[in-house]
């Protein structure tokens, strides 16, 4: 069995197989401020006690602080909510993204079942948990029994091998994948992401990979935890190893499909509007002209993120058509990066930094776009009027090319930068 069927078979209470339909006990379920309000409403037409109130987090993120009167309504919702139901884990005064939130606080482990109603939920596998997003309309019936069902899905087995060469990321690395497999190439399978370049990857590195499994349309992205993220998880959560539920594939798992890449000779890689898997080597891009830059999100504003950004803009200048928005995940990442001096080196060079939040991924404040406009963005969407106005475009990068195209007004390799 691969480690999400045994994860499943553990919750199911005997062992499942793919395409079968089980019920299962959910160990932590997780709403924002986008999709608390919707599932309160729903929940409170079933039950007004929900199952267990320390195993429920509520992050506001999307819009923070509210950026209209209709997000602050909703936030007011949920606040009523976490004091009526007294939800333990509650977070809404700016602790930053759900998907680096909930890991930074201890609430994801391996071996766990988690659901959130919002699709980057499949983040947490970077930690051997079986992690998916749902509507809010199931979540409320999470919320009401603390159980949900799933049809077991069947599995891809993703394969990497080789050494990411200077400067090339794991961001590059599931861009490349996602571009091979398709938008719906993996729908409703686990995307389960192995070999030698994945065991060697660190933790921020692992959630990007994870993250972005829903990119191509998988019910969930899922690693064996390798020594970083079980160090990672012992740290957060006060547990030894011997206490956690680490689950390992068998060596004769079987997998619907198996695909193999090698990242020797890896180039950095961009996603092209307005598809995810219309992805291109940065060579084939270069020259694009941009009017925005956004370094953030669940996916790349993470502190080794910043960390590749700082490099890039230490001592240089944004061009005055551009405009860069530099958001860290979490309040912890945005107080380290400021004894780090990264904040300091953004603003000297020009870009504006704000609170943690989700901002601009989803067009939602401090950073839409307007008619005709184009970014070059961290994040991991460019669908049509994604970030803005439905006739903008938006290219996905890693942060280091965002800086370097940030500092010349168009798609740059940061190399070139170093060059001149």
């Amino acid at each position: 069995m691969n480690i999400t069927e045994k994860i499943l078979s553990q919750k199911y209470g005997k062992e499942v197989n793919p395409g079968e339909i089980i019920e299962i006990d959910v160990d932590l379920a997780m709403s924002h401020d986008g999709t608390s309000p919707p599932a309160i409403k729903t929940f409170e037409k079933i039950s007004d006690k929900v199952w267990d109130n320390e195993k429920i987090a509520i992050v506001f993120d999307h819009v923070i602080p509210a950026n209209t009167i209709g997000s602050a309504e909703f936030q007011k919702v949920a606040r009523n909510f976490i004091k009526t139901q007294n939800i333990t884990h509650h977070y809404t005064h700016g602790e930053g993204i759900c998907h680096q939130v909930l890991p930074e606080k201890g609430l994801v482990e391996p071996g766990k079942v988690i659901v959130g109603a919002d699709s980057h939920t499949c983040t947490y596998g970077a930690f051997g948990a079986f992690s998916t997003g749902m509507g809010a309309t199931d979540l409320a019936m999470v919320y009401a029994t603390g159980k949900t069902w799933f049809m077991v899905p069947e599995a891809l087995k993703i394969e990497v091998e080789g050494k990411l060469p200077e400067g090339i990321v794991s961001k590059d690395l599931i861009l490349n994948i996602i571009g091979e497999i398709g938008i719906a190439g993996a729908t409703y399978k686990t995307a389960e992401f192995c070999g030698e370049t994945i065991d060697n990857l660190d933790v921020e590195s692992r959630m990007t990979m994870t993250n972005m499994a829903i990119e191509m349309g998988a019910k969930n992205g899922i690693m064996e935890p390798n020594q970083a993220t079980i160090d990672y998880v012992c740290s957060r959560t006060g547990k030894t190893k011997d206490q956690l539920n680490i689950l390992k594939s068998d060596k004769d798992s079987v997998y619907e499909k198996e695909f193999l890449f090698n990242v020797d000779d890896l180039e950095a890689q961009i996603a092209c509007p307005n598809d995810v898997d219309n992805v291109k080597p940065l060579s084939q891009v270069a020259g694009t002209h941009i009017d925005q830059g956004f370094i953030g999100s669940c996916t790349n504003g993470r502190l080794s993120d910043l960390e590749a950004a700082a490099k890039v803009l230490e001592g240089k200048q944004v061009h005055d058509d551009v405009r860069l928005i530099i958001i860290p995940a979490s309040k912890e990442i945005y107080e380290i990066a400021m004894n780090r001096g990264y904040i300091k080196t953004f603003m000297d060079a020009g870009a504006i930094v704000c609170n943690p939040g989700c901002g601009p991924c989803l067009g939602g404040h401090m950073g839409v776009l307007s008619e005709g406009e184009t970014s070059i963005s961290s994040t991991n969407r460019n669908f049509k009027g994604r970030m803005g106005d439905s006739k903008s475009s938006v290219y996905l990068a890693n942060p280091s090319v965002v800086a370097a195209s940030a500092i010349s007004g168009f798609i740059e390799n940061p190399d070139n930068l170093n060059s001149k």
